[in-house]
């Protein structure tokens, strides 16, 4: 047995457990054994006592005993594999709950998977299946002690492992005891910090596996969509419920700007301190730079109201316009910024800095999260140099006016990188929404925050609101780009992840994973717009519905036979009367234009005709010198002022007639609602109408000509100028007795009847007539005017009467005597010339009658004749047809400017008809909005 024993040859440990008397001391090591049964899990085998046999050759029996050993400790394997499969099974569950939890919803996407698919539920019961599956507590019981399998697959390692077995149960043994000495040493602290690393490794992981899944579905649903567009899909999209959503908060903002309809309706509010990143948070939930900006200065200067909207192309318009920015295009992309601040400075009104009126803007886009937000203008402190005095206190009503809406959804942006002792907005926010129960908040340049902020602990009491008093339904960091303008959305979003991948706030778990990107904050703020609108919008058209009850209700009380016509309606009906009205100016006789502008022309005219012409030529000594001075002054007139004259005339007697047949009423169809519309159309009309500047020009060649004709043909003519001369001297001689009654007052039966008594200065003036009338009776031909030694002997005749008088006063006095004394002299021998005609023949040869006088009224009136016909044509064939022009481009002015038609058409009848037709369409709009929300529901 010492020299050749097969027991010799076999494995170290068994032949220490099997010959425990054996002489050879160098394989009995019993720390060896004791070590071995405490660490491995075979020691649980019961060993069976056997005899040792001495085999005289080979040792072929002790193999086989060897195997069987071994063979009996693997059949442990199967308490391994079961463990393995229940553990598994658990760990699969746990990780599909996982999983279920992480994946975005995709209900708005359901009309993808065909029908069959969600038919399913009615041939398998999913709850019942469920229910059948064990739960956590039950499969954890069915578990074994993984800790005590781990120890067993070392020491089955070991018998296996090459080397001496010695050696291989040494290893064993010396390795656990290490590992449990070095697990003690373990510090809880490092182990909290390895689990924080590996649970923010986690998130990062879900979270690009999210963004990945997100990115393949935009772009499948843009290949949908644009399918759609094609027409290759069969099924006809609808509108989407954002967009009927943004339509109905079109009309409200038309309907009552001021928020005084109780308008309930939700709205994203984005409020924030100026420069505090408001428009870059916007800019980065629409995913791109839409806006225009400034450094440091007021950019945003009216409300904006962006409507977001999923679709195939990312594009934005305008409510009013069908032009279609494609944002994906940078030229695209700064006509639209260019555009946006247009319309703020057309907004503003002069004299302000800021203005109420909201600019709609639609912005579509693969992967949008559906919303409407405002972007108010950034609250201000101080007012610098170059705004309105007022434009503090603007803001702060325009601010409260969006957020006193018990649904408004306020997303307030703070700085982070200034102290937020410095911010306005945080108590603006808590005055309107005191409980925090509609308030995001929203923490910006969290880059700069985290590098200059000496303890980042200041970060997490802004976030969480324990800086400040203010309460909030979520918090939230954004960083949005480095402060460069020309940056672009995508790598804003990838400079973001990479800063809070490697941020302390998220090491140090003083920010959570949910809390920070904009996308989460867009996802967030989508779902609490939502959940706002399903709650508020079936009371809101409840409300409406019974406003628009109240509204029909009063119109029938008030105006019974009325049709309901809004402003713009009755604003066309108005139009269509000016236009009829115009035309009408074309219908209008030749006779009539005619006897107008000559009866307006010679009043015009007729003063100059008679103290320039004819008053000074009659003072001549003979026919020759008359004719003579009456051609001088004629031409001078032509020339100078009669053209002018007569074109003034064309253009009053036109707008004469064109106010006659604005203004006229029509009988029971006259509408007094339409004449402040009418009035002011027909002004402006005029003031943008010029009179052609070459009419003057032939106007004067016709009159020139005219004038010098001396010829009259036949008696008519010469009765009618004795008729229009008797016509015109008769005018004069009634106005002149009428200056001089009032000169001298009442005559004594006026006196005596009406008990009416001369003042002192008109018994000065008659005392002066009668000594005045006294010279005429003397000399009846006596000079226009008065010598000096004549006025001084009237003078000293009143003074010899006790009537004092001035050298002036008598001029005057004279004047008038004079006057009236030509005019009835002139009268007298037009008399005469009636039966003149037969000598105007001859040239007054071997007649005492002389008759120039007569000739030069025929040459007055024959010019007058003349020129209305021309000024007529003039009319009829130019000016009128373009002052209808002129009519037809102010009404499409008016039509355009909404405050001028507001200003133009007033009254409770208008008002009332306006307020009713907009209410009709919000509620009917509300109630396809609510029906379309229960279908997607």
């Amino acid at each position: 047995m010492k020299g050749k024993s097969p027991l010799q040859k076999l494995h170290l440990v068994s032949r220490s457990i099997h010959h425990p008397c054996y002489s050879s001391s160098k394989f009995q090591r019993p720390p060896l054994r004791i070590s071995v049964q405490q660490f491995s899990s075979l020691n649980h085998l019961t060993l069976r006592k056997t005899k040792l046999l001495y085999v005289k050759h080979g040792y072929q029996p002790h193999r086989n005993f060897w195997l069987a050993r071994v063979a009996s400790r693997l059949l442990k394997l199967r308490y391994l594999v079961l463990g393995s499969a229940v553990g598994g099974g658990y760990t699969a569950k746990k990780t599909y709950d996982q999983w279920k939890d992480m994946m975005p919803d995709l209900s708005d996407y359901k009309w993808i998977v065909p029908d069959f698919v969600w038919d399913l539920d009615e041939f398998i019961d999913f709850e019942k299946l469920n229910k059948a599956l064990p739960d956590a507590e039950d499969l954890a019981r069915l578990l074994p002690d993984f800790d005590k399998i781990g120890e067993s697959l070392s020491s089955l390692k070991g018998f296996f492992s090459p080397g001496t077995p010695g050696e291989t149960a040494f290893k064993a043994t010396d390795q656990g005891y290490d590992d449990d000495k070095q697990y003690k040493k373990v510090s809880d602290k490092d182990k909290i910090d390895q689990l924080q690393e590996e649970l923010l490794r986690t998130q990062l992981k879900y979270q690009r596996m999210l963004e990945r899944l997100e990115k393949e579905n935009k772009e499948l649903r843009k290949l949908v969509l644009q399918r759609d567009d094609k027409g290759i899909h069969q099924r006809k999209l609808k509108k989407s419920l954002i967009d009927m959503y943004s339509e109905v908060l079109d009309i409200l903002s038309d309907y009552d700007a001021s928020y005084n309809t109780q308008d309930h309706l939700p709205r994203v509010v984005v409020v924030g301190d100026q420069s505090a990143g408001k428009t870059s948070v916007l800019e980065m939930i629409a995913q791109a730079r839409i806006f225009p900006r400034g450094s440091g200065e007021m950019m945003t200067r009216s409300p904006v109201k962006v409507t977001l909207s999923e679709g195939p192309h990312h594009v934005a318009l305008f409510k009013d316009s069908s032009r279609e920015f494609d944002l994906t295009k940078e030229e695209d992309l700064a006509a639209l910024r260019n555009e946006i601040e247009i319309r703020m400075r057309n907004s503003v009104k002069e004299g302000c800095t800021v203005s109420t009126e909201t600019i709609s803007l639609n912005v579509k886009g693969p992967g949008l999260q559906r919303m409407v937000l405002v972007d108010l203008p950034g609250v201000i402190s101080t007012v610098t140099s170059g705004m309105a005095p007022d434009t503090k206190e603007t803001i702060f009503s325009i601010s409260k006016a969006y957020m006193q809406n018990p649904n408004a959804i306020i997303l307030c942006i703070q700085d982070g990188s200034v102290d937020a002792e410095r911010s306005i907005v945080t108590d603006l926010v808590s005055q309107m929404d005191p409980q925090g129960k509609r308030t995001i908040f929203v923490l910006t340049k969290v880059d700069l925050a985290e590098k200059n902020v000496a303890s980042p602990n200041r970060i997490q009491q802004i976030i969480e609101g324990k800086l400040f008093p203010m309460k909030a339904l979520g918090y939230f960091a954004v960083v949005t780009g480095k402060g460069n303008t020309n940056e672009s959305i995508d790598s804003i979003k990838e400079y973001e992840e990479d800063f809070f991948q490697n941020s302390k706030l998220l090491k140090t778990c003083m920010l959570k994973a949910h809390q920070v990107t904009t996308r989460n904050l867009s996802l967030a703020v989508s779902d609490c717009f939502w959940k706002m609108v399903r709650e508020s919008v079936e009371q809101q058209a409840d409300a409406f519905k019974a406003t628009r009850f109240n509204l029909e209700t009063e119109w029938k009380n008030n105006y019974p036979r009325l049709r309901e016509l809004d402003r713009n309606e009755l604003f066309e009906k108005a139009k269509n009367e000016i236009l009829d009205e115009v035309i009408s100016l074309t219908q209008v006789t030749p006779k009539h234009w005619e006897e107008i502008l000559q009866k307006t022309l010679w009043e015009r005219v007729s003063t100059h005709v008679i103290e320039n012409i004819y008053l000074p030529a009659a003072q001549t000594v003979n026919s020759g010198t008359f004719n003579t001075t009456v051609d001088i002054k004629l031409k001078q007139w032509t020339d100078k002022q009669l053209p002018n004259k007569a074109v003034e005339v064309a253009w009053a007697t036109l707008q004469e007639e064109f106010s006659r047949f604005m203004t006229e009423q029509k009988g029971k169809e006259h509408d007094d609602i339409f004449d402040k519309l009418k009035q002011a159309v027909k002004e402006e009309s005029i003031k943008r109408h010029h009179w052609n500047e070459r009419a003057e020009d032939s106007l004067r060649v016709i009159q020139h000509n005219a004038l010098e004709d001396r010829s009259i043909s036949d008696k008519q003519q010469w009765d009618a100028a004795i008729h229009f001369m008797e016509e015109t001297l008769h005018s004069r001689l009634k106005d002149t007795e009428s200056v001089i009654e009032d000169m001298v007052g009442p005559d004594w039966k006026k006196r005596w009847l009406y008990w009416i008594a001369r003042s002192k200065e008109q018994h000065v003036r008659n005392e002066t007539k009668n000594e005045l009338e006294k010279l005429i009776k003397c000399n009846d031909d006596h000079a226009a005017y008065l010598a000096n030694d004549e006025v001084t002997t009237v003078r000293k005749n009143l003074e010899a009467r006790g009537v004092t008088v001035d050298p002036c006063l008598i001029k005057d006095t004279w004047h008038q005597i004079y006057r009236r004394h030509f005019l009835r002299t002139a009268l007298s021998h037009c008399n005469l010339c009636r039966r003149g005609f037969y000598y105007y023949q001859r040239h007054f040869v071997d007649s005492e009658l002389e008759c120039n006088d007569v000739v030069l009224f025929w040459r007055i009136q024959r010019m007058l004749a003349i020129t209305a016909n021309t000024l007529r044509q003039q009319l009829t064939n130019t000016e009128v047809r373009r002052l209808e022009k002129n009519v037809k481009e102010v009404l499409e002015d008016f039509a355009e400017d909404n405050e001028k038609k507001i200003k133009l058409l007033t009254g409770k009848r208008v008002q009332l008809a306006e307020d009713l037709k907009k209410v009709r369409e919000i509620q009917e709009k509300l109630e396809v909005f609510i029906e379309a929300l229960h279908q997607e529901k």
